[in-house]
């Protein structure tokens, strides 16, 4: 995790396996904080919280995690499937201390 891109892909290739490209992007990385603006169905951000901005926090590009989500009042204006902050907030409330493992401010926008 703590290698370059190029320095993994040599160290894959020399144990004799193929490397396999691939990239985690954010909305936008300021100061070591990451922000997401996520209006999307609920894996994306399930993804965010428990995968991407992970590798972010473990590869030492980011101290925090500013994920952004619509509020109910909101979300029922919206599509079927997208996630909503009081849904998120309760299911991070019940997981307990220390999940997300990454430092979490969790915001939502309503109308």
């Amino acid at each position: 995790m703590h290698l370059s891109p190029s320095e993994q892909k040599a160290a894959i290739e020399a144990a004799g396996l193929s490397a396999i490209a691939s990239y985690n992007q954010t909305d936008f990385v300021k100061e070591r904080v990451a922000v997401e603006v996520q209006f999307g169905k609920y894996a994306f951000v399930a993804y965010d919280l428990f995968v991407k901005h992970m590798a972010f926090f473990v590869g030492d590009v980011i101290d925090v995690d500013v994920e952004i989500l619509p509020m109910k009042e909101l979300q029922q204006q919206m599509s079927s499937g997208v996630a909503y902050y009081e849904g998120k907030l309760y299911n991070l409330i019940r997981e307990g201390r220390g999940v997300p493992a990454v430092p979490l401010v969790l915001a939502g926008v309503a109308p």
